[in-house]
């Protein structure tokens, strides 16, 4: 097999795992455990609990002693094991520590496969610019083929879904041991542990444009595991016991609809050099922000009736409120820093977004959700997501003459 072929199914099964429940795990505490949404939230926020420091951690074994292509498949074995002794639990506290487990497990293998996937192309002479992205563009299609199997399989709603995630796991934790080797990097065991961890990038925190730029990157990314969280749960639980939605496509195959949120991130993908070169990084940002406004509105307004179409439009213009801000984000942190510190730095933005962001928003949502209830707590989501955008179009000072062409 091509290298190419042979990263293409690392990169599926790499976001399959994640597809296979990421979308439905709501649904199923909700539904079946009936679990509250404080307590749903918390599984999400697992996530920006381990982004704050596994990949991190794990970047810094893969430099220094672990090969990136052999830890990349003890870590997926290890995250499969885990979901494999947490699918049979019930109760909250053992089901959701183990999953907070395999999520630290799983969230930094999305770095170290893409270690794996740049070495191999280096390796093969290929520039990682131009050979990469097509290799990538099969993860959210893992993704999506993932939701809609397990959708298709009537796992959505149980436990089922953790172990198909672990299946996948599996296979690519025996697969990655065939990947072409990475190094050690004899350059990283002799650096420093401030350097390796890419603290002196904390120091742009002291310039006052990329402070601010840091903070907004938190409060919206508040908003990234939100409908991640809740939207199944939404539609399969909330209108499920309405009899006017009983039976409708929705309610029944919520993993689907949802699906169309992947459809849509990656054709905006191909956006956004456009929208940059036509309208700056601002106005792109600004874009997402208010994007994310009609996401959570559209979603409280719809249903699965008559109003479906209005849920469909809220996945569409998900691509727009996902890749507009993380894409755009991260080519305003590279051209603003200095190559020294640029990959420390995109460190810093992950951190700010999926690490504290992901984490105060699930919580914060979950309360929300147990105070106000459906359709409500959409509409106090969209609430946020403005006032986030008015904010930022006052507070965040920006030339587009500035901007990257």
């Amino acid at each position: 097999m091509s290298i190419k072929f042979r990263l293409t199914i690392m990169n599926f099964l790499q976001y399959a795992i994640w597809g296979a429940w990421l979308i439905s795990l709501g649904a199923y505490l909700g539904g079946e455990l009936s679990f509250s949404g404080r307590q749903i939230g918390s599984f999400f926020a697992t996530m920006g609990i381990a982004s704050l420091f596994m990949p991190a951690i794990m970047g810094i074994i893969a430099d220094r002693w672990i090969p990136a292509q052999k830890l990349l498949g003890i870590c997926h074995i290890i995250g499969a094991a885990l979901l494999v002794v947490a699918a049979p639990q019930r109760d909250y506290l053992p089901l959701y520590s183990l999953i907070l487990c395999s999520v630290m497990f799983y969230m930094p293998t999305i770095s170290l496969s893409n270690s794996v996937a740049y070495n191999a192309l280096t390796k093969s002479g290929l520039d990682t610019v131009k050979a990469f992205p097509p290799i990538r563009v099969w993860g959210t299609v893992g993704f999506i083929c993932a939701m809609i199997a397990v959708d298709l399989l009537g796992f959505a709603q149980s436990s089922m879904q953790l172990y198909s995630s672990a299946v996948l796991g599996f296979i690519l934790g025996v697969y990655s041991f065939t990947l072409p080797n990475c190094e050690v990097s004899k350059a990283c065991k002799n650096q420093s542990w401030v350097d390796t961890l890419g603290l002196r990038a904390f120091m742009l925190f002291k310039q006052k444009k990329m402070a601010i730029f840091f903070v907004f990157s938190m409060l919206l990314g508040v908003s990234l595991q939100i409908t991640n969280a809740f939207a199944n749960d939404y539609l399969t639980n909330h209108f499920g016991v309405i009899d006017a939605y009983k039976g409708t496509f929705g309610v029944e195959h919520a993993n689907i609809l949802i699906s169309l949120s992947q459809m849509s991130e990656t054709l905006c993908i191909l956006l956004i050099p456009f929208f940059l070169k036509r309208f700056g990084i601002k106005n792109v940002m600004l874009i997402s922000m208010f994007a994310w406004v009609l996401r959570f509105g559209l979603l409280g307004t719809g249903n699965p009736g008559d109003g479906v179409w209005m849920l469909v439009l809220s996945m569409l213009v998900y691509g727009v409120a996902f890749d507009f801000f993380n894409i755009s984000g991260s080519l305003y942190v590279d051209k603003e820093t200095d190559p020294s510190i640029r990959s420390s730095a995109q460190g810093v933005f992950m951190i700010m977004t999926n690490g504290f962001g992901a984490f105060l928003g699930s919580y914060a949502a979950g309360e929300v959700v147990d105070i106000f209830g459906w359709p409500h707590s959409w509409f106090i989501f969209a609430s946020y997501a403005l006032a986030v955008g008015i904010l930022f179009a006052i507070v965040f000072k920006y030339k587009h003459n500035q901007e990257i062409k």
